[in-house]
């Protein structure tokens, strides 16, 4: 429903608390939570970042996984040092004439994954001596009515500034695989991944470890309208760079290798027949596939 008010994830906080989750975890012995965003499914528990925490004695409150950026991250939050404690910086955040340096790979190298863990006794004193500030961020979006609206939310990572002895550790991009969109899942379905011991993986049948950036057009943008328009899901082990926009079905067994563009025309429609290979191949135009029965 358009009318529910999201008030962003950084309502964990006092969520876990009113519930009195914190106070029964700290009850049962527990020292730790670990938070992640839902859709993120390389978040899991990480053996060496919490053993790592159980040695520092009490020292470390609060750990924020971070990792390197790329192209396709430019809009993430990253760390910034302000008065001598960690902070957490999203680009809504930021003016519009210094988003592009916001969005530079080259200084800002790395951003907020929302991997988060965060000791609970730590946790409840926060909480209990309303310690909690967290900056509220203005998101200006617009509904599928056309609707302009203004979401006010707060950020779960935000909170960093309000522990002791917060730091930020680099993992690798195994720990974040979000899926936000039809672009996102396209990967994920892909042979690209392998599920092992519960963990998605990169396959190791592929080259290089980064991520293919995928971009896929509006008509792909409901997972009903995604499903419908892949017979099979393509191979993509191979792949850099994918765009299609416009009216555009991919048939069975098909390979997606290097960069390509598939983009059909308004009022045109490209079909990828079944068992076609495209290698760094630009697609245009109007391209239909019949079935013919005789």
């Amino acid at each position: 429903c358009e009318w529910w008010y999201p008030p962003g994830h950084g309502d964990i906080y006092k969520a876990l608390s009113a519930s009195r989750l914190v106070e029964k975890f700290l009850t049962e012995g527990k020292e730790f939570v670990f938070v992640s965003n839902i859709d993120n499914l390389g978040a899991t528990v990480d053996l060496t970042i919490l053993n790592s925490l159980v040695c520092c004695e009490g020292k470390n409150e609060f750990v924020m996984e971070v990792t390197d950026k790329t192209l396709a991250d430019v809009k993430g939050g990253t760390l910034i040092q302000y008065e001598d404690k960690l902070r957490l910086l999203e680009i809504a955040q930021v003016p519009p004439e210094h988003q592009d340096e916001f969005k530079s790979v080259s200084k800002f190298k790395i951003f907020n994954t929302n991997n988060l863990w965060i000791r609970l006794s730590a946790f409840d004193r926060v909480i209990k001596n309303n310690a909690l500030d967290m900056e509220v961020i203005v998101n200006r979006k617009t509904l599928d009515s056309g609707l302009n609206v203004i979401q006010l939310e707060t950020a779960s990572g935000a909170a960093i500034k309000c522990f002791e002895g917060a730091w930020g550790v680099n993992v690798p991009r195994s720990r974040f695989l979000p899926v936000k969109t039809t672009s996102d899942l396209l990967l994920i379905m892909s042979d690209l991944y392998d599920l092992t011991h519960g963990r998605l993986c990169m396959s190791p049948l592929r080259n290089f470890q980064l991520t293919p950036l995928v971009k896929l057009g509006s008509h792909f943008k409901k997972v009903k309208d995604f499903l419908e328009r892949f017979e099979s899901i393509p191979r993509l082990l191979d792949l850099h760079h994918l765009t299609v926009s416009g009216d555009v079905r991919f048939g069975k067994n098909v390979t997606l290798k290097g960069t390509v563009i598939i983009i059909a025309n308004h009022g045109e429609r490209i079909d990828i027949p079944s068992g076609t290979i495209l290698e760094n191949k630009i697609v245009s135009g109007n391209l239909r596939i019949l079935v013919y029965y005789y």
